[in-house]
């Protein structure tokens, strides 16, 4: 699914009425009947409905939906949080179009919960059709009692074109909005209904063609937003006479005295992705301990000189093991040492194959950004979360939080990296700007080790030969929609990261289901 920021998809409708003729009037009638059709096919084909509208062309295509419901049999009362004289343009021509019995006036802060509280809250829906994606500051006034009151009243909402009091671009809050039951929006998905907070007020989301030209929707520039339609036709399908060479093989350098888990897990994760074999290097003191904790990775012990840290003096033996690799992972629970910093260094300087920094690995960058500029591989991917990615800028959390998009895509260009910035929602970014917006994961997600899983995930796709930005897209999305799975069983409170890492090929197969149980009868194997 493509996202767009509200900017874009303002710009977009001006040249589809300016440079392809194509009359507002059209696009604000196409709009309200989409709203209308979502509503009679969720509510069924009569009932009472409330329209809040304000004077601008959201509230214009409120007076559409008000007129076409009405036309359908629905009892509709619309209330205006605006004088008569207010409304202009597109949107007055379709005001005309109502009748004045079902109108009603409402400007002043108090006059809404006084005269029509009861209407509102007997209401089969509530269009919210207020304030669209052009807001900027916060709402007050009697537009924030009419958001008060749509929330209070337990009724389904359904917003026409965003929320009102989401900022389309952000996802942010301004003030209060409204927790739409459905979100209608037109031609493009906004930044704004996938974003967080403003995802938990969409509701479910659907986007409507509104008749914008092909051609104005084939040349925006927007975002990916990642989900099972996106996804699905990425994931390539077992050759039936497939063995263990076909699917790469990954060498992981992670763990230390503390943080086998991390090393385990990192490991684990890429076997469960799909890896035909890994290899996982830990420092020799704490190698026995990994010998049990992973059975089907198989595990080398580099010189440590006893401190259970890896540092330069495993570079040559480390050199030596990338012969026959076709990834590398390195930083998960290596530990914060000046001889273990310089090792990643050396590592970003050398080594050629893709890799996956992560962890500690990212904090051994911070320490000197520029070693990026001299990096070896074409290939290299930084998965830090808003901590680490604030220790490699020199800012703090919340600058990094406030931009997360604008972060991510100015980091990967100016470094030549591919950046997962982690979170809810996490971005994806490429060297040439480009960016993607996960829509898988949850709230349980937030546990230790998560991070490590990513790492194995990612680093087991780039040696199974995908590309760096779909493995980053595709592990990510496998990630978190392996995480929702075990949330669909356990709930969100109490997973970890080894219950992720274990329903990684499931998360697989329901992805590919539909196409492998095809494939299987196609070849008379069902």
């Amino acid at each position: 699914m493509r996202v767009v920021t509200a900017h874009t998809m303002q710009e977009i409708d001006k040249q589809a009425i300016k440079e392809y003729g194509i009359p507002g009037l059209q696009l604000m009638e196409c709009a309200g009947r989409s709203c209308v059709e979502e509503v009679i096919a969720e509510f069924g084909l009569k009932g009472r409905c409330v329209v809040m509208a304000g004077k601008g062309n959201n509230g214009g295509d409120g007076y559409v939906i008000a007129r076409q419901l009405g036309q359908k049999g629905w009892s509709v009362k619309v209330i205006i949080l605006a004088d008569r004289d207010q409304v202009t343009g597109d949107a007055a021509v379709n005001l005309e179009k109502l009748q004045d019995t079902v109108i009603n006036y409402c400007t002043h802060e108090g006059q809404l919960s006084a005269l029509h509280m009861e209407e509102i809250f007997q209401a089969d829906v509530i269009v919210d059709a207020l304030l669209g994606t052009g807001l900027r500051s916060n709402v007050s006034g009697v537009y924030l009692e009419a958001i008060d009151l749509m929330n209070a009243s337990g009724r389904p909402v359904v917003a026409v074109d965003i929320p009102s009091g989401i900022h389309g671009t952000t996802g942010r809050v301004l003030g209060d909005a409204v927790r739409a039951y459905i979100t209608v929006t037109f031609a493009f998905a906004k930044l704004g209904h996938v974003l967080y907070p403003g995802a938990e007020h969409t509701g479910r989301l659907v986007v409507a063609d509104v008749g914008i030209p092909a051609a104005l929707m084939e040349t925006a520039s927007g975002y990916d937003f990642l989900n099972t339609d996106t996804m699905r036709p990425m994931l390539r399908r077992r050759d039936r006479q497939a063995h263990k060479g076909h699917y790469g093989h990954c060498l992981i350098l992670a763990g230390s005295t503390g943080m086998t888990g991390s090393a385990a897990l990192a490991a684990n994760s890429a076997v469960r992705a799909g890896s035909g074999l890994v290899t996982l290097g830990v420092a020799e003191s704490i190698h026995p301990i990994l010998e049990i904790k992973t059975t089907e990775a198989m595990t080398t012990a580099l010189p440590d000189s006893g401190s259970g840290h890896l540092t330069n003096s495993a570079f040559p033996a480390i050199e030596k093991m990338l012969a026959g690799k076709d990834a590398v992972a390195i930083g998960p629970g290596f530990g914060r040492r000046p001889g273990t910093y310089a090792l990643v260094q050396n590592l970003v300087e050398t080594v050629s194959l893709p890799l996956v920094i992560d962890a500690d690995g990212l904090n051994a960058l911070a320490e000197d950004i520029t070693v990026l500029k001299r990096k070896k591989s074409k290939q290299v991917i930084l998965t830090p979360h808003p901590g680490e990615m604030s220790r490699l800028l020199g800012t703090s959390i919340p600058d990094v939080e406030a931009i997360r998009i604008s972060v991510a895509q100015e980091f990967a260009r100016s470094n030549g990296v591919y950046l997962v910035l982690k979170g809810a929602r996490t971005i994806i970014a490429s060297p040439t700007g480009t960016a993607a917006i996960n829509g898988s994961g949850n709230p349980g997600m937030a546990t230790g080790g998560m991070g490590d899983v990513l790492t194995g995930i990612i680093v087991s796709l780039l040696g199974q030969g995908y590309g760096a930005w779909d493995a980053c897209r595709l592990g990510v999305f496998l990630h978190g929609f392996a995480a929702d799975m075990v949330a669909e069983e356990m709930g969100e409170i109490g997973i970890n990261a080894s219950d992720v890492l274990e329903k990684l090929p499931y998360a697989y197969n329901k992805l590919l289901k539909n196409t492998l149980l095809s494939n299987l009868r196609m070849f008379g194997e069902l």
